[in-house]
């Protein structure tokens, strides 16, 4: 028998395992298969299955049904059918039913747990106190927001049919972060669960029964990549969710293009732990632990590059060794260990070949020295690593490895930290260790990521959003901003296809066009200066019955290149106030109002009555100024997720995007898009209507006389989906805007994929600009900024 006094003398750990007879029991009953659960019912497994593996030990837990594309079909069919009913709900009553799977998830937390725990290798320490309880959190914030749906989203209603899929390291807190907003949205949902780990999710397909929540407003389908597929391409579908890899990310962006589908993705990450040289290191040291060897590094946020202020980084290591040697591997039922098991060989297989290229690289691997003489079994363990001498180009700190390994390289200025951060194609997450708040803060606004946790690591509330930046996806789960995302406004469902566009002439002469008095070439406008295009073809725009008015530049891919360095140039102005932005808009309106009747004059020769050019300038200057009173309003939330701590959610604009203007209204449009934009910060690279441009052009002396600095509007005439393309493609552009045909929207959804930026298309619907439902308002600051959230403890 141990003494105490013996314990307390070698502080050497007993075993402490946790009970998993009623788990058990659960597979057993299971033993001949388990289907897929499709209008409130399982299924018959069927012949086409697929086994679980315990990942600590590789025994087989269950035979799972592979769904096909009839079960896809069949589960799509049902939440189509439970639509009607679940809408026809007050919101109070889905309320009562996201309120009912958030205690009935509470009743069997231990069990979820320990399920969690064999299917997918983490510790029961992480499944008892960090999934299943932010699983139900989720659930009872959720329902707070289905009460509150249609006060707090007037003009809106639910997408539609949900599919949704999940990956497999948090396979119930991801079924919870995508499966409550959409319920509490007023969608239904087809949920495709993990191959290495569905057997939560079809607990949680059990528990939505005992619950009594209606027949088909959950479904779930579990199999392999193909299933997936299958969902993501299916035309009942309306909102698409994904968490997974990038590489299958872009996948799902071709194959999702032009089908009207909403898409939000968040995808891989190789997230910056920095480490400042007055930052409390033992903190950092315990941050660092929960930061890349939680949940054995399979965390797509995980802290996966340390980088270290040179005057502390020996130091720093040193704690870090000492710390890794008391790091305990094993059974993750043993409520004692700190790492449990990879989920799968294949993923070891990944991970060491990740770890070799480290090696071959240059840099310099640290292990436990019991590492050596860790014995597996025939379980999915590897041990903590640390590579220090990391170069910043290197596979380790390009590369997500998705398991235990730390990079960790050095900088000597603050600057120089935010480089290397910000030296990486993806930007889902950071961690910043600092006692001078300030220096924190700063950092923290500059590192492009879309969560900062300062003096903290891997924190996660429902009503804190969590999303990337770059390759890193797009759109947001948790808080008001995830609610939108399986929102839609409600005038859209009526709206009608737009004509088709009609083609730009030739640019070839005009026989008779010679106009009267001096001839006038319309150039482009870049970098706050009148450019002539690099082409050096012009092509003609005509007005009333054909008339011949101008000739414009035709822009190509040179043209948007040098649009977007001038931009990028011009970062003074996301750094401005908001109220200073506001009083340049003022101005403008002011300066656009001074010449409304010439410019009135310029829409009516391309086609509109003299009264509805009046009415048309009008509406683009109380839309200025709309946008103006927005510049310094539109400011985000601070919440408070926890005693003593904050979560501040706040609304950065994109830096530069582009925007492909429609036929349709041609200044008020134009004014519609670009307004928004500036308004919170951004700089654009705008294309005005190919066949009408004159008005959007006629604001080059607007812009010039009204304090907008130069590279803030940068206008490129030309082919509206050719220059929409090449704005797609540019890595330097992080957002666009493309307002044209179904085509056009198509292929500017489809060329995104390379870079993942975010694309927001009408599908070739028309919009009312004059419409203040349809042609101003929150949706247009919503998608004109991504919103950063950073995380900090205060009164400790």
């Amino acid at each position: 028998m141990n003494e105490v006094r013996d314990i307390l003398a070698t502080m050497d750990y007993g075993p402490a395992p946790e009970g998993d007879g009623d788990v058990r029991a659960w597979l057993e009953a299971r033993k001949g298969g388990i289907g897929h659960f499709i209008a409130g019912a399982f299924t018959k497994p069927g012949k086409s299955t697929f086994a679980v593996h315990n990942p600590a030990n590789g025994e087989t837990l269950a035979d799972v049904a592979l769904g096909s594309q009839g079960d896809v079909d069949a589960a799509v069919a049902a939440a189509t059918t439970a639509m009607k009913k679940w809408q026809a709900l007050s919101c109070n009553e889905r309320a009562r039913h996201l309120y009912a799977i958030a205690r009935h998830v509470q009743k069997h937390a231990r069990f979820l747990a320990v399920l969690e725990t064999l299917d997918n290798g983490k510790t029961i320490r992480e499944t008892r106190d960090i999934d299943i309880p932010l699983v139900v959190r989720h659930f009872y914030h959720h329902a707070g927001w289905a009460e509150l749906r249609d006060s707090a989203f007037p003009g809106y209603e639910a997408a539609g049919v949900c599919g949704q899929i999940i990956p497999w390291n948090f396979p119930l807190l991801m079924l919870a972060w995508k499966v409550a907003p959409a319920l509490a949205a007023g969608c239904t949902v087809v949920l495709k669960s993990a191959e290495h780990t569905p057997l939560t999710a079809i607990a949680f397909a059990e528990i939505c029964a005992e619950a009594g929540l209606p027949a088909g407003v959950f479904n779930l389908v579990n199999g392999d990549g193909s299933t997936g597929a299958a969902l993501a391409a299916h035309d009942g579908i309306a909102k698409l969710a994904f968490t997974g890899s990038t590489e299958v990310g872009r996948v799902l962006r071709r194959q999702t293009a032009g089908s009207g589908k909403k898409l939000s993705l968040e995808l891989g990450g190789k997230s910056p732990f920095i480490v400042f040289d007055n930052a409390d290191l033992d903190a950092a040291v315990e941050g660092v632990v929960d930061a890349i060897w939680f949940n054995q590094g399979e965390v797509c946020c995980a802290g996966s590059r340390a980088i270290v202020q040179e005057g502390i980084a020996d130091r720093f290591h040193d704690r870090l060794r000492a710390r890794m040697e008391k790091l305990r591997v094993g059974d993750p039922l043993d409520k004692a260990m700190d790492m449990g098991a990879v989920v799968a060989p294949v993923q070891i297989e990944q991970i060491s070949a990740k770890v070799r290229a480290g090696v071959e690289e240059g840099g310099r691997m640290w292990q436990p020295s019991w590492a050596e003489s860790f014995s597996t079994g025939d379980g999915c363990f590897f041990p903590p690593t640390l590579f220090t001498h990391v170069s910043p180009a290197s596979t380790l700190a390009q590369e997500e490895v998705f398991g235990p390994v730390l990079a960790s390289m050095t900088f000597r200025t603050p600057g120089e930290a935010v480089e290397i951060a910000n030296n990486s194609r993806y930007g889902l997450a950071a961690s910043i260790w600092s006692q001078n708040l300030d220096e924190a803060f700063d950092t923290a606004r500059k590192v492009k990521s879309g969560v900062v946790w300062i003096n903290a690591t891997n924190l996660f509330d429902a009503m804190a959003g969590f999303g990337g930046y770059k390759e890193s996806g797009y759109g947001r789960e948790g808080g008001r901003e995830g609610m939108l995302e399986y929102l839609a406004p409600v005038w859209r469902a009526k709206a009608k296809p737009l004509p088709a566009a009609v083609p730009i002439a030739a640019p070839l002469p005009v026989p008779g066009s010679a106009p009267v008095g001096i001839d006038r070439t319309v150039k482009m406008y870049i970098g706050g200066k009148q450019a002539r295009p690099d082409s050096g073809y012009s092509y003609p725009v005509a007005g009333k019955s054909g008339k011949h008015l101008a000739e414009v530049g035709l822009g190509n891919r040179k043209d948007i290149r040098n649009a977007v360095e001038a931009a990028h140039k011009a970062s003074g102005w996301s750094g401005m106030s908001g109220h200073a932005r506001a009083q340049v808009l003022y101005f403008l309106a002011e300066n656009l109002e001074l010449r409304a009747d010439e410019i009135a004059a310029r829409l009516a020769e391309a086609g509109a009555s003299a009264a509805a050019a009046r009415t048309e300038v009008a509406a683009s200057v109380r839309r200025i100024m709309f946008y103006a009173a927005w510049a310094d309003k539109y400011d985000g939330a601070v919440r408070a997720p926890a005693a003593r701590m904050l979560s501040l959610a706040l609304n950065e604009p994109w830096d530069v995007m582009g925007i492909s203007c429609p036929d349709e209204a041609p200044l008020l449009a134009f004014v519609s898009l670009v307004m928004p934009a500036i308004a919170l910060g951004n700089r654009v690279v705008v294309t005005p209507s190919p066949v009408k441009p004159l008005a959007a052009c006629d604001l080059y002396q607007v812009l010039d006389t009204s304090d907008v600095p130069g590279g803030v509007v940068n206008i490129v005439t030309g082919d509206r989906d050719t220059l929409a393309d090449t704005m797609a493609k540019h890595d330097d552009i992080a957002a666009l805007w493309y307002f044209g045909t179904a085509d056009g929207a198509a292929a500017a959804e489809r060329e995104s994929a390379g870079n993942l930026k975010a694309v927001w298309t009408d599908g070739g619907k028309a919009r009312d600009w004059s419409d203040p439902v349809q042609g101003e308002g929150e949706e247009f600051l919503f998608r004109a900024t991504r919103i950063k959230t950073i995380w900090t403890p205060f009164g400790v």
